[in-house]
């Protein structure tokens, strides 16, 4: 009686999901590995703080985040000749026992006192090697357990499920790090992914990946699901290089990414160093990010009848217009302001970046072209990342987040200059020769 009452409180779109026993068993549990995820947002970085060595916390920083996302693009471009072509739940299942695993080491050691900055790091990078997959996993795993029409729906909500965690799980680590510690935080992360491989354990043996029964669905939907294939993105490249456009498009993307990199790394130092604050306003300051970036990605519709470019270059630069107060010193009311307006300008970016590229490739090499883009994004924010600790060892937190803000805005006028040269070139005609 009370499924029935709170299935009627959902629109009408979501309710048929609910009569399928498999979805409600793996909804809550994503649900929580997405909050424990939002979670480590601010937890990761704040033990990485209290560990470090004096004068170490950038560097050491730097190097937690970039273990956190790395390994995962170097797991999703290494490993694809084995696993993309495993079930599913068995992805899925994987990523998530050796999450919880690795990451349910880190509050152990902390606990007995030999969590050293080394161990640290590869336990963060051991937990990320397959996430990519995981992620992969996700998504085939609901396209397995629902029919056709319902699938869109179920997308729709996991992603939601995917960005609530950003908004609320940094306010809840925020809090929850003074009372318990970030080690604990992390901790209910692996906490989150243990609950999640058990319940697709649970799942029927097709969904489950438990025998060959969902195979030929698995390979149906491999070239939407699977994170990267190396041969795709070869063939990918290839095309990309007769599309200058679109070359553009990927090298504005990569350089965004990078640049945020650094500024990701310096947020906490900034909090705990120039604003001598807590994890409580470190998780302010993502949660309202995460709220703008909500907020922004449901406007990128509303942005869809103007110039994909000028829009997309237009976002590049506010964005970095929103980190230069950092760099002037003021105070953390202006600088929250500027970190909600800055979410709320780049959360439509994503989605206008696939568009561009939707509008500008031939459908038959649509897949082609994404598994390309994919394989060079992967590395950008983790390098980005990784650069930011000895950027902040050499200039400080809040220059950091100024210079990071600049180049980025630097990079929105350079991108507008190269956009304007094509534009003039492709208008000019091209001289007739004479016939002598």
């Amino acid at each position: 009686m009370t499924r029935v009452r709170t299935t009627r409180l959902l629109p009408q779109a979501y309710r048929p999901l609910f009569a399928h026993a498999d979805f409600r068993r793996l909804l809550p549990a994503l649900a929580a590995s997405d909050l424990g995820d939002g979670m480590s947002i601010v937890a990761v970085a704040w033990l990485a703080i209290e560990i470090a060595p004096p004068g170490q916390s950038g560097m050491l920083l730097g190097a937690a985040l970039a273990a956190y996302a790395l390994p995962g693009a170097a797991g999703a471009l290494l490993f694809g000749r084995w696993l993309r072509r495993l079930p599913a739940g068995r992805l899925l299942a994987a990523d998530s026992r050796i999450r919880a695993v690795l990451l349910g080491c880190v509050p152990l050691a902390w606990a007995v006192g030999v969590l050293h900055p080394v161990l640290y790091v590869a336990l963060l990078a051991g937990s990320s090697v397959l996430h990519a997959w995981g992620n992969a996993g996700r998504y085939s795993l609901l396209a397995q357990i629902l029919p056709p029409d319902q699938r869109l729906a179920a997308n729709a909500l996991v992603s939601s499920s995917v960005s609530a965690s950003i908004v609320v799980g940094p306010a809840l680590a925020g809090f929850l790090a003074v009372v318990v510690g970030p080690a604990w935080l992390i901790g209910l992360d692996a906490l989150s992914f243990a609950v999640l491989a058990a319940q697709v354990g649970r799942l029927r043996g097709a969904a489950a990946g438990q025998d060959g029964r969902g195979a030929k669905d698995e390979r149906d939907g491999e070239a939407a699901t699977t994170p990267v294939d190396a041969d795709r993105s070869a063939a990918g490249l290839r095309l990309l290089r007769k599309q200058p456009e679109l070359l553009g498009v990927l090298a504005l993307t990569w350089f965004f990414n990078f640049l945020y990199g650094p500024a990701e790394v310096a947020l906490p130092l900034h909090v705990t160093d120039d604003l001598h604050a807590g994890a409580g306003l470190l998780g302010l300051y993502w949660t309202l990010f995460g709220a703008g970036a909500v907020l922004g990605g449901l406007a990128a519709g509303a942005l869809r009848r103007f110039p994909l470019w000028p829009v997309t270059l237009g976002i590049v630069a506010g964005w970095g217009l929103a980190l230069v107060p950092f760099g002037l010193g003021a105070p953390a009311a202006v600088t929250l302001a500027c970190f909600t307006l800055g979410g709320l300008i780049y959360g439509p970016f994503t989605a206008l970046s696939y568009t561009l590229f939707q509008e500008r490739t031939p459908a038959a090499s649509l897949t082609t072209v994404l598994a390309a883009r994919s394989a060079a994004l992967l590395t950008a924010g983790p390098v980005g990342t990784a650069l930011g600790g000895p950027l902040i060892a050499l200039l400080g937190p809040r220059q950091v987040l100024a210079a990071s803000g600049l180049a980025t805005v630097a990079l929105a006028v350079i991108g507008a200059a190269i956009r304007v040269q094509g534009l003039r070139r492709v208008r000019t005609p091209a001289p007739v020769s004479r016939p002598t």
